[in-house]
Formats: C-alpha cells, sequence, structure tokens
C-alpha cells in the first residue's frame, strides 16, 4: 500500500469521532436527583442523535408552514437549549441568544450531542443539595435573570425534547423516517 494512502487513511480513522447517545448507557444502579436529570439528559441524547441521523438537505429545509421553522432552524434551537441545560449544571450564565450556533448541520449536530455529554458528565459532580442550589440564569445584553433549577424541567428538558419530536415529525413528513429498529424505551437500535 502506498504510504501516503495509509497516512491519509489514519488521519481519517482518527478524525472520525464516535458521536455520544447511538445508544442510551446502563441505568444507574441508584435513584436520585443527580440520577434523574442524568437519565432525562441521556434521554434527550440518544432520541436527538436517533432523530438527526442521516438527515439530508431536503429533510433540513422542509418547513411544514409558512410560519414555521424549519428542520434546521428546530436543530439550532435545540442547540441553544441544549446550552442553557449545560450552563445550568455548571453554575454558569446562558446568553440569550446565544452568540455563536454552528451554522453547518454536521457541525450543529456533533456540537448539540456534545453539549449534552458533558451535561450528562455535570450532573454527575453535584449531589442532591448542590443541585437544589441551583439557579438557571440567562444573559440578555446586560440584565441577568435567575430562575429555580426546577424550570430546567420544565423548560429547557422539557422543550428540547419537544423539538426533537418535530424533528423526527418534519423528517417523517418529508419521506425519511428514523431509521427502523430504533426503539427510544430501551435506548438501542436493534
Amino acid at each position: 500500500m502506498n504510504f501516503r494512502i495509509l497516512i491519509f487513511l489514519i488521519s481519517l480513522t482518527s478524525m472520525a469521532q464516535e458521536l455520544p447517545f447511538s445508544t442510551l448507557p446502563p441505568a444507574p444502579e441508584v435513584l436520585n436527583v443527580s440520577s434523574s436529570l442524568r437519565r432525562m439528559i441521556q434521554g434527550l441524547g440518544f432520541r436527538f442523535y436517533w432523530a438527526t441521523e442521516g438527515l439530508r438537505s431536503e429533510d433540513l429545509t422542509y418547513r411544514p408552514s409558512a410560519d414555521a421553522q424549519n428542520t434546521i432552524e428546530t436543530i439550532a434551537h435545540i442547540y441553544g437549549l441544549s446550552d442553557v441545560i449545560l450552563k445550568t449544571l455548571e453554575g454558569a450564565v446562558a446568553e440569550r441568544p446565544p452568540k455563536q450556533i454552528p451554522t453547518d448541520f454536521i457541525t450543529l449536530r456533533k456540537e448539540t450531542l456534545l453539549l449534552l455529554e458533558k451535561a450528562s458528565n455535570a450532573v454527575t459532580q453535584l449531589d442532591d443539595n448542590e443541585i437544589q442550589e441551583l439557579k438557571i440564569q440567562f444573559l440578555r445584553g446586560d440584565q441577568t435573570t435567575k430562575f429555580p433549577i426546577w424550570n430546567l424541567y420544565n423548560g429547557p428538558l422539557s422543550d428540547a425534547l419537544y423539538h426533537t419530536g418535530q424533528v423526527v415529525s418534519f423528517r417523517r413528513s418529508s419521506g425519511n423516517p428514523i431509521a427502523k429498529g430504533v426503539n427510544v424505551f430501551l435506548g438501542i437500535k436493534q
């Protein structure tokens, strides 16, 4: 084999990063606030992974009506929600609207999944009391607002799940349903 081809193949392999959440990690052994919140984030990650796997350009531009967001705009919104989830768990402030959202689909999908993976990992560093003390903090202009951690559940987490379902519906409507065998109950692709 040509040396240059071998180097090229090795560099392609090292560049290819397996994205998180193609399967749902094993369930935690202990049920508490931290493990429950982590599982919610992992469930979102798994659903988002498969909702966005294999999207075509016609899927990304699909818009159910003239006044609705298209699929790529919906995915960008999920990115922003994932950023809020992570920032909250890190005790940081989330800028609204976010300053830099990736514009190409490949990067947007990857970065969203990585935000969710970081959030899933961040919550394991917190005990129940620390989680209870967390606040969702938004910075809009020079105004910072704070909300209790409960708003993370009914706000960004629920909203991201809702919009991930929209992506599934949009792709079905554009003729490209999610892959057969994706089982969200078991967290696997059969």
